[in-house]
């Protein structure tokens, strides 16, 4: 979506080789970024049946939870294959992609013809061309006035408090679920100011920053470039009581640049591609992605409407490969409703993506908000959320407001991380699924708003009929026994039923298999809820079944550890 941020291309233009005393040079040929399919996977060291050697523990067990089985796409592609190209001259490979069977390559075009003479080559897309303008910089934030007073609200969480409560976010965090234990991927231009901002210190001191990647400059280093990511970024990790609170303030972040904002080439739906194949090989839970793809830099080919059907950009193949492993992709729309061109881009055109539209603080349609549907005649965007004066903290901590859907993704990913970490035996499609099932226009979706703005309690209490969340005191304060938060993070705690209150309790925690983990002994509690101190336990689903005496039968609650 080029109004809200702009992609640029990573290629190269090889110098001028002076020679003393020569005749006229020739220009040299002009360095680009290919992407190279090949024909297989033969002659891989890698089987399904050994994925630990290519994927971490915790991206296994997000497959294991939702039933997804390691497929052949996942494994990594041929080292031969890798080898041979290396060793072709003129060739430099950055990086492979194990979903798409292939290398991306920088090279002239007569090395690219070597490249394509290899037996095991099926095809070449050429990602980057010369750029032919200078894109304008993302539009600048406007000033933080407030279109409501937050006095009668949670102070705690500033100016932030309509964006979260429209949600149900405050509600969520009440309830204990801050996004503890999930895991974030941002993919975005730009993250200046994260290392020092004062809105992000408890994710760094508590050790929830958990990577950086540029995939533009391939090194680390992130802290650096657009703003835009920064930005985004506070709505869902900021965490400054009195100051701002974002709708993720305890989950655990991958920070990964995937845009260089110079110019906008096909070389960054690849840095896509690459970053979400990282996010899934470290076990992320959720991408959030306030980018889209449609207009391209002279010469390389604009995609069209048609083009908008979920199977034909990279990024949506890309997309729908991530959701295919159990990640839930949130995407923003786009900034075009009010443009020649008015749809969602790619990858918010993909099925399987929670796309994101704009509304403004009375919930209104945000006139600049993308429309859908597909061109293939799905309900786009999916959800809305604040995207009109999103609050939002700059790099130099201040907090002020800005327009786009590129705020609206991630008020939601944050919120959506809180409802799955409250539900953590739903699929990633399942949580998109009843966010649009607790939306305010469920029965009547559109392509403006599509199903409209979710809530996290309706949510919860549409999957939870027999536990219904109480804003004040979490879970069923009364009826049955649950724990949170869960999945679990360093603190956990019980939520009593009114007949295990003021009773000496034994609380024994058992694995999967059923061998007891720890065993409790707790005096009588006065209040609802009691914390649970399990020390380190291993990632994995556990049973906690609390007794509280002869005449109470005891109850039993499930929880994963991550």
């Amino acid at each position: 979506m080029r109004t809200s941020i702009l992609w640029v291309v990573l290629g190269m233009a090889a110098g001028t080789v002076a020679y003393a005393a020569a005749p006229p040079q020739r220009p040299t040929a002009t360095v680009r970024r290919h992407l190279i399919y090949f024909k297989d996977k033969a002659g891989t060291p890698f089987t399904v049946s050994q994925p630990r050697d290519f994927l971490s523990e915790r991206a296994l067990q997000r497959r294991q939870r939702q039933g997804i089985a390691v497929q052949p796409r996942d494994l990594p592609v041929s080292p031969g294959y890798t080898a041979q190209l290396k060793s072709t001259a003129g060739v430099r490979v950055l990086y492979t992609s194990r979903w798409f069977n292939a290398a991306v390559v920088e090279c002239d075009s007569a090395a690219l013809g070597r490249v394509q003479g290899l037996p095991f080559v099926r095809a070449a897309n050429t990602l980057n061309r010369t750029a032919t303008a200078t894109p304008a910089p993302p539009a600048a934030p406007a000033p933080a006035t407030a279109a409501r007073t937050t006095a009668e609200r949670d102070p705690s969480y500033g100016l932030g408090f309509w964006q979260a409560d429209m949600l149900g976010a405050v509600t969520m965090h009440k309830a204990g679920y801050r996004a503890e234990g999930m895991h974030i991927a941002v993919f975005d231009a730009g993250f200046p100011g994260v290392d020092r901002m004062g809105i992000f210190e408890s994710m760094r001191n508590e050790g929830r920053l958990l990577s950086t990647f540029d995939f533009v400059d391939r090194d680390k280093t992130v802290f650096e470039k657009s703003t835009h990511g920064t930005l985004c970024l506070s709505t869902m990790a900021g965490n400054q009581p009195g100051k701002f609170i974002g709708t993720a303030p305890k989950a655990s972040y991958h920070l990964m640049i995937t845009e260089d904002t110079r110019s906008e080439q096909h070389i960054e739906e690849v840095n896509w591609l690459l970053a979400a194949e990282y996010a899934d090989s470290v076990g992320v839970d959720i991408i959030s992605s306030s980018l889209g793809y449609n207009t391209f830099d002279a010469p390389s080919r604009d995609y069209s409407y048609q083009d908008m059907n979920g199977r034909t950009a990279i990024a949506s193949r890309a997309a729908t490969m991530a959701a295919r492993t159990g990640i839930l992709v949130v995407n923003s729309a786009g900034n075009d409703g009010a443009n020649s061109w008015r749809y969602i881009g790619a990858p918010a055109d993909a099925d399987s993506v929670l796309t994101v539209g704009a509304v403004d603080s009375l919930r209104q349609q945000a006139v600049f908000s993308s429309l859908g549907p597909t061109a293939d005649g799905r309900i786009k965007p999916n959800v809305s959320a604040q995207g009109v004066g999103s609050v939002i903290v700059n790099v130099g901590d201040v907090v002020q407001r800005g327009n786009g859907t590129s705020y609206a993704c991630p008020i939601t990913a944050g919120m959506a991380a809180g409802f799955w970490q409250a539900n953590p035996t739903l699929s990633a499609q399942q949580v998109i699924e009843w966010l649009q099932r607790s939306a305010t226009q469920a029965n009547r979706p559109d392509n403006l708003q599509g199903y409209g703005i979710p809530s996290f309690t309706r949510a919860y209490n549409l999957l939870n009929p027999n536990n219904p969340l109480s804003a004040k005191a979490g879970p069923n304060p009364g009826g049955e026994m649950s724990i949170f938060p869960n999945p679990a993070g360093r603190e956990l705690a019980l939520q009593l039923p009114e007949a295990f209150r003021r009773k000496a309790l034994r609380v024994r925690v058992t694995d999967a298999k059923g061998a007891l983990v720890k065993e409790l002994l707790l005096p009588p509690p006065m209040g609802e809820r009691v914390p649970l101190r399990l020390g380190s336990l291993k990632p994995g689903q556990y049973n906690c079944t609390v007794y509280a005496g002869s005449d109470t039968p005891p109850r039993s609650v499930r929880f994963v550890q991550q």
